[in-house]
């Protein structure tokens, strides 16, 4: 599985739905669940998630 991801910085929820093919709903949920990573504040009404977080979490689902 190949992901065009950065090496650092954030990803909107939209780039994060592109790498898990889920819905917005399912993912909050998994993140209420502590099954993916929290996001960050950028702003009031900007959210977002670590591009390392969301790279953890891709090692761990190969495991």
């Amino acid at each position: 599985m190949k992901h065009h991801l950065p090496e650092t910085g954030f990803l909107r929820l939209p780039q994060v739905l592109k790498v898990f093919p889920i819905s917005k709903s399912s993912w909050w949920a998994g993140v209420k669940a502590g099954q993916y990573p929290k996001p960050v504040k950028l702003g009031p009404k900007t959210t977002a998630w670590r591009v390392e977080d969301i790279r953890t979490l891709i090692a761990n689902l190969g495991k």
